[in-house]
């Protein structure tokens, strides 16, 4: 029987700290056997990861970690979204699949066909996204059983100018959004980051990317598990699409920072 390795690492933090960084979108990798199922050529391929990826935001985090005065705990997908999105629901809850963009997706972000019609997408989700979730919840059970609560931030990044698959993107996009849920944001975490990137630029709320990621074991049932999004806005800290990062990263890290010493 094939082993397959973990497609995520879990890096440990302070053992006192409840805050897990959680970085769903920072990677490219796709295994040879998932990019066979992809039609795109190498060249659009390229280009497609460039755009859908949350490009270095693992190094935001990893920054962060280091600037904070107790070391939060970290959990990376070490694969690219486009074999699974381990923050979609896996059923037909997921309102992206309205644009073929579910756990498993089936088409780009400028709708363009990326996997054919009638794709199969269950092996990648029992391969991939039930082994990512059941850890990552499992981290999260870590963090309640050690210090009594836990506090999901969830690291994302997003273009300055809206892509075609966007279902929400004719609103407001400031240097720094703040995705937030009714249960599980409290107003304390809320006004702690909006101070906390204040020197970043504007902060705003839920637009263009709204909600938070809190694994189902406990969303909506368990009020010491806070989550909130933090989507930053990709030219305040990298040149556009795909390209590398610039001196932003390091003022927006430090921002983080001190975002998980106020969690």
């Amino acid at each position: 029987m094939t082993v397959v390795p973990p497609s995520f690492d879990l890096l440990p933090g302070d053992p006192a700290s409840p805050v897990i960084l959680h970085v769903p979108h920072s990677a490219r990798e796709i295994p040879a056997d998932v990019r066979s199922g992809i039609v795109l050529d190498d060249a659009a391929l390229e280009r497609e990861l460039d755009h859908i990826t949350d490009a270095h935001t693992a190094s935001i985090a990893e920054a962060a970690a280091h600037a904070a005065g107790v070391t939060p705990w970290r959990f990376v997908n070490r694969l690219a979204r486009l074999v699974v999105d381990p923050e979609r629901f896996p059923d037909e809850r997921e309102e992206m699949l309205a644009v073929g963009m579910g756990a498993v997706y089936t088409r780009t972000t400028h709708k363009d066909e990326l996997r054919p019609d009638g794709f199969d997408a269950t092996p990648l989700i029992e391969r991939y996204f039930h082994p990512y979730a059941r850890a990552m919840t499992e981290a999260v059970a870590g963090r309640l059983a050690a210090t009594g609560r836990c506090v999901i931030v969830d690291v994302h990044s997003y273009p300055s100018a809206p892509l075609p698959y966007e279902l929400h993107g004719d609103g407001p996009r400031p240097e720094v959004c703040l995705g937030t849920d009714p249960f599980h944001t409290p107003p304390a975490l809320l006004a702690a980051a909006r101070e906390a990137f204040a020197p970043c630029g504007g902060t705003g709320l839920d637009s263009p990317f709204a909600g938070t990621y809190v694994p189902l074991e406990f969303y909506g049932k368990r009020a010491e598990v806070s989550a909130l999004m933090v989507e930053i806005r990709r030219d305040t800290y990298m040149f556009e699409p795909g390209g590398p990062a610039d001196e932003g990263l390091r003022r927006l890290a430090s921002a983080l920072g001190t975002l998980i010493d106020a969690a």
